[in-house]
């Protein structure tokens, strides 16, 4: 029997096998017995669609810096005042719930400041990197 289930806006398709399934009097396995004269008809079911993966959240350009998509804590910093960056360049490196999330350049530029060191706490959407 297939399912689908949704944890936390995540949805799973899962293959489920009864393996001891014990039958009441009227055969059925926790189900109502049909009212005499009535059709029982199980409609046929929806074919179901991929479960699709969690996205990670990009860094967001907000202005003229960077913005945290998570929260969780400061690991690494790998850029300072001045530096040129290009677009794609590992800024920094925020660990949440055991993993670590790159922060990486929107855009090519120069930073004008860091607003973070290594093990700060930071929030989702707080400004992390301003650019020049």
């Amino acid at each position: 029997m297939k399912l689908k289930i949704t944890v936390h806006g995540v949805a799973y398709e899962v293959d489920v096998e009864v393996l001891d399934a014990k039958r009441d009097e009227f055969g059925s396995t926790g189900s109502l017995p049909a009212r005499p004269g009535s059709r029982r008809e199980q409609a046929p079911a929806p074919a179901a669609a991929p479960a699709a993966r969690p996205q990670q959240s990009a860094p967001t350009a907000t202005g003229s810096g960077v913005s945290s998509p998570i929260a969780g804590t400061v690991v690494e910093v790998k850029c300072k005042a001045g530096d040129e960056v290009t677009e794609g360049q590992e800024l920094l490196v925020i660990e949440a719930m055991k993993m670590n999330t790159s922060i990486v350049a929107p855009v090519a530029g120069k930073i004008k400041a860091v607003l973070v060191a290594a093990s700060d706490s930071v929030r989702e959407s707080q400004q992390l990197v301003d650019f020049e």
